[in-house]
């Protein structure tokens, strides 16, 4: 099947458009990935399989033999990850959340298959630089295949193959690194202490705001996540657009929406938000976290020889080929 064709719209902001751009922001996304690594060894053994359930719940098998308990604790992290959240949750404000979506919704900023769509992403990164390792594809399907051979749905090996894609961000509205990739939170209402680096919040405008800094805000208990505006991202971004253009279930676009949402998958913040439909989600996202977490040291994966395979699984959950992005 020939390719459909690539309709970008221009990028006002040129910088963002070099490989070395890209480079830096895969950097401090691998860093922020390798914190939340770290997070997670200090839970090890935490877990309660006996509430798993059967099917996607089933504790993942591919990394049973990984020891995920030597490491050293994500305080000492680099300088990177640190100055990536002090300006993250400086910059992250209810006022720029909603401009950023009315944005989101007002254009279109490309349309391409999620294969095209994949390839665009492996341009983030100079593979000729001797310092990169994986291409954006080959971490996409190194997720994609630990979810396959651990006998997961169809759909959900899907999400593994795209669950970043929405790093696409980056050649489009990004403003930075900041509002890309780093764990992601609530605005409109008080930052939980349980966000990692909490001290970083006090130079955002809203952390003294008379209503942001309560601890409902705009919100109320039990009004569902899917009332809730998280901080601008990949996550999100993405998320709309499944949402809209995908047949993917419930449990899928709560993986793609919340796998950066580490203060409530991971540390148990912001419960009160919660409604039932959200209970669910929650053991969904707790299920997909190894396979975003752990499969990046996994062998590398030959594209060509899967790519049939996932090329079929797009077409069956993506109705339209091409996709507006």
């Amino acid at each position: 099947m020939a390719p459909a064709a690539i309709i970008e719209k221009p990028n006002s902001n040129e910088s963002f458009n070099n490989n070395r751009d890209g480079l830096a922001l895969e950097a401090t996304s691998d860093s922020i990935d390798e914190v939340n690594v770290l997070k997670a060894a200090m839970k090890a053994g935490q877990g309660n399989a006996a509430e798993m359930g059967k099917g996607i719940y089933e504790e993942s098998q591919f990394d049973v033999e990984k020891d995920k308990t030597q490491f050293r604790q994500y305080e000492e992290a680099c300088d990177r990850v640190k100055n990536f959240y002090r300006e993250q949750h400086e910059k992250q404000t209810v006022a720029y959340n909603l401009k950023a979506r009315n944005d989101f919704k007002s254009k279109t900023r490309a349309e391409m298959t999620i294969w095209q769509a994949m390839e665009k992403l492996n341009t983030l990164i100079d593979e000729s630089d001797p310092d990169t390792s994986l291409s954006q594809i080959e971490h996409l399907l190194q997720s994609a295949e630990a979810i396959r051979r651990d006998g997961k749905p169809r759909w959900m090996q899907l999400t593994g193959l795209i669950h970043d894609l929405g790093k696409l961000l980056f050649f489009f509205d990004a403003r930075g690194q900041w509002d890309v990739v780093g764990d992601t939170f609530p605005v409109g209402c008080a930052f939980d202490e349980k966000i990692i680096y909490p001290d970083t919040f006090k130079g955002n405008p809203d952390f003294d705001n008379e209503i942001y800094s309560t601890k409902y805000g705009i919100y109320s208990p039990g009004c569902g996540l899917d009332n809730v505006m998280l901080s601008w991202g990949h996550d999100e971004y993405l998320y709309h657009i499944a949402k809209a253009q995908s047949t993917l279930p419930d449990e899928a676009l709560a993986m793609i929406r919340y796998h950066s949402f580490y203060p409530w998958h991971s540390a148990g913040a912001y419960s009160w938000m919660m409604d039932g439909h959200d209970k669910k989600m929650l053991e969904a996202v707790r299920a997909f976290n190894p396979y975003d977490l752990y499969s990046k040291s996994d062998d590398i994966p030959k594209i060509e020889d899967l790519k049939p395979y996932y090329m079929e699984l797009i077409d069956e959950y993506f109705p339209n080929k091409v996709v507006k992005w």
